[in-house]
C-alpha cells in the first residue's frame, strides 16, 4: 500500500513540475514562499477541499467554482489556439455541464437527500474535465447525448424554427402597431 502511494505521489510530483502545465508558476511561487514541497501543498489543498465539500457551509459555491474556473480558463486557451481538437473537447464539457445544470435545477430537492452531494458532483465534474483522451464528458457525450441528439435534432430544429418565426411575427406586428 505504501509503495502504491509513493508511485502516485511521484507521478503527481512529475505532473506538478511539468513546464507546459498552467499550474507550474503558481506552485513555484507557493513552494518558494512556504518552503513546503508542491506535492504536499496540492495534497493538503485537495484534502481541505474534500473536507469543505463534505462539511462546509458554502460547499455548493466551492463545487461550482471548481467545475467552472479551470474549464473556463482552458476553454479560453483552446479558443486562442490553432488546434480545433481542444475546442471540441471543451465544447463537449460545456454541453454536459449545461445539461447537468438544467437537470439539477429541476431535481434540486434531491440534493438535500443525497449524502455528500456536492463532493460527488465535484468528483463527477473533475472526471469530466480530466486531461485525458476519454474523460467523462467524452464518454457521456458519445454514449448518451450524441445518440439522443441524432435521434431528435430534426424535430427540435423544426420546433425552434417555428418558435422563431412566431416570435418574429409578433415583433413585426408590435412594431407595425406602434407606427
Amino acid at each position: 500500500m505504501a509503495q502504491k502511494f509513493d508511485e502516485i505521489k511521484h507521478s503527481l510530483n512529475d505532473s506538478l513540475h511539468d513546464d507546459t502545465k498552467p499550474w507550474k508558476s503558481p506552485l513555484d511561487l507557493l513552494e518558494q514562499k512556504t518552503g513546503v514541497p508542491r506535492v504536499y501543498i496540492v495534497i493538503g489543498g485537495t484534502v481541505s477541499c474534500v473536507l469543505y465539500l463534505i462539511f462546509g457551509y458554502a460547499a455548493q459555491l466551492l463545487c461550482n467554482a471548481i467545475s467552472v474556473v479551470y474549464p473556463a480558463y482552458v476553454s479560453i486557451r483552446a479558443i486562442e489556439s490553432h488546434d480545433k481538437m481542444d475546442d471540441t473537447k471543451w465544447l463537449t464539457y460545456w454541453v454536459l455541464y449545461a445539461i447537468f445544470s438544467v437537470i439539477e435545477f429541476f431535481s434540486l430537492f434531491l440534493t438535500n437527500f443525497i449524502p455528500f452531494y456536492f463532493l460527488l458532483k465535484c468528483v463527477f465534474f473533475i472526471w469530466c474535465m480530466l486531461p485525458i483522451e476519454n474523460n467523462g464528458s467524452i464518454i457521456i457525450y458519445n454514449r448518451i447525448i450524441r445518440p439522443q441528439f441524432q435521434k431528435h435534432h430534426q424535430n427540435t430544429d423544426k420546433f425552434i424554427d417555428n418558435i422563431a418565426n412566431k416570435a418574429k411575427d409578433v415583433v413585426t406586428d408590435v412594431l407595425n402597431k406602434n407606427k
